[in-house]
């Protein structure tokens, strides 16, 4: 059954009002990188302990990258709040590599702290796996609306996307 335009309206937003919901998206995940990234620096000593119970890095690595990794996601909240090249990107890419040690943590049935959003309480370790893992799928659902947002916005701005008028003869 062909769908009219008006029918599609009701459930798809108008491309303004895409438009902010993007916008919000992007400083909410710009906002929690950017929050993440600085509780994580304010104590990069912890954050290398909650790293190293994941048994992933030789220790020689463990404080570069307590300090890198906040760094990068306190850099990339700001890009992404600024709408900068590259830092949804990394955001997602990110998001990729935190999913898969959280999913190798619950594999392992590790009974560690996420490390998220810097030290959380012990007594809540094993479940904030599951929880963080849940939370970073929902982000990247919302990375993935950005994507196609972006997509989108590219589609109805570019003539080289537009079709071309037929030509009489």
């Amino acid at each position: 059954m062909p769908t009219s335009k008006n029918s599609r309206s009701r459930f798809w937003p108008s491309r303004w009002k895409r438009h902010y919901i993007a916008r919000l998206i992007r400083w909410s995940l710009a906002g929690i990188f950017f929050y993440s990234g600085a509780v994580k620096l304010l104590d990069p000593q912890r954050f290398a302990e909650i790293i190293s119970g994941f048994g992933l890095l030789p220790k020689t690595l463990l404080h570069p990258v307590a300090i890198g990794l906040p760094l990068l996601e306190l850099l990339a909240g700001i890009g992404l709040c600024f709408a900068m090249r590259g830092s949804l990107t990394a955001i997602a890419l990110m998001l990729v590599l935190f999913m898969a040690v959280l999913a190798y943590g619950i594999h392992l049935g590790l009974d560690i702290d996420c490390g998220c959003f810097g030290p959380e309480d012990p007594e809540q370790a094993y479940k904030s796996l599951r929880v963080a893992l849940i939370r970073d799928a929902v982000m990247m659902a919302a990375v993935c609306f950005l994507y196609w947002h972006n997509w989108k916005s590219t589609q109805s701005i570019h003539p080289s996307t537009q079709p071309l008028p037929k030509e009489h003869p």
